[in-house]
């Protein structure tokens, strides 16, 4: 019923979603034509999305150093 966490477990999923973000803002960045300036209008859904991805990494922290320590119970990986 338990699944214990492997040397690439939770690692893999934050580092692949990290590597997503700065690959995503990367590209957005680098198509911008040079000397061009870009205004962001509305700053709100920037928030929700740093807010709601801070959340999940600190998320990942608890259950798998605090809540569980190398083990992931399958409430855990369902949420």
């Amino acid at each position: 019923d338990r699944m214990f966490m492997g040397a690439l477990g939770p690692s893999t999923i934050v580092g692949s979603a990290a590597f997503n973000l700065l690959c995503i803002t990367g590209i957005c960045v680098a198509s911008i034509d040079s000397g061009t300036c870009k205004k962001i209008k509305d700053l709100h859904v920037y928030a929700v999305t740093a807010g709601f991805s801070l959340f999940a990494y600190v998320w990942v922290l608890i259950i798998v150093d605090i809540v569980t320590p190398n083990v992931i119970t399958p409430w855990e990986g369902v949420l």
